[in-house]
C-alpha cells in the first residue's frame, strides 16, 4: 500500500511539475485616451447659452442729467472676465439690443416701457472715444489659459422731456473661440 501511495504522490508531483513547465507569460498594452475640446468661461461660468456677460448700470440720475458713465461689470463686481483654453483666440461680439435706433444721440437706447428712450453707446476705452458699433467685435489676445479682463464702457445721454422711471435694455452677446 505504501508503494501505491508513493506512486500516487510521485505521479501527482510529476503532473504538477509538468504543468509548471508548460506555463507561459503573455504581455500586452492598455491604451488610454482623453480628448479635450476648446472651452471658455465667462465671469467664472461655462455653458453654451444663457451666460451672464455682466451688467451696465448707469445708477440713479435725475431726469435732467447730461451724461452718465458706467462700465460693464461681471458677477463679482469687477470687469468682465473671459477664461479660455490655451491656444484659442476669444472674440466677443456685442450684438443688437432690444431698442437699438429708438432715440437720436446714440446707437442704442434704454426704454421705460411707455415709449420713452434714453440713448447710449458702448465704448472700448475709458475716455469713451471709441464707439463699439452694433455687432462690433472685441478680439482678445491668444489665450494662455489664464483669465483675461475685458473692459467695456457705456455712456448714456440725457435729453429734454424724459419722465422719471426705470429704463432698461437687453443686448445679445456672442463669444467665439
Amino acid at each position: 500500500m505504501r508503494t501505491n501511495l508513493t506512486h500516487c504522490i510521485l505521479a501527482g508531483l510529476g503532473l504538477a511539475l509538468a504543468s509548471q513547465a508548460q506555463a507561459a507569460t503573455v504581455t500586452g498594452n492598455i491604451t488610454s485616451t482623453l480628448t479635450l475640446i476648446s472651452a471658455c468661461q465667462v465671469n467664472g461660468s461655462s455653458a453654451s447659452s444663457g451666460l451672464n456677460f455682466g451688467a451696465l448700470d448707469f445708477g440713479t440720475q435725475d431726469a435732467l442729467f447730461g451724461t452718465a458713465n458706467a462700465q460693464v461689470l461681471g458677477g463679482s463686481g469687477g470687469a468682465m472676465s473671459i477664461l479660455c483654453s490655451a491656444g484659442t483666440i476669444p472674440a466677443i461680439r456685442v450684438r443688437a439690443g432690444t431698442h437699438d435706433g429708438q432715440s437720436s444721440g446714440g446707437t442704442r437706447a434704454l426704454a421705460d416701457g411707455a415709449g420713452n428712450f434714453v440713448p447710449y453707446d458702448f465704448y472700448t476705452d475709458t475716455g469713451r472715444t471709441q464707439v463699439l458699433a452694433i455687432d462690433g467685435t472685441i478680439t482678445l489676445p491668444t489665450s494662455t489659459g489664464v483669465a483675461q479682463t475685458v473692459n467695456l464702457y457705456g455712456q448714456a445721454r440725457g435729453k429734454a422731456g424724459l419722465p422719471a422711471g426705470v429704463y432698461t435694455d437687453t443686448v445679445a452677446v456672442e463669444l467665439t473661440f
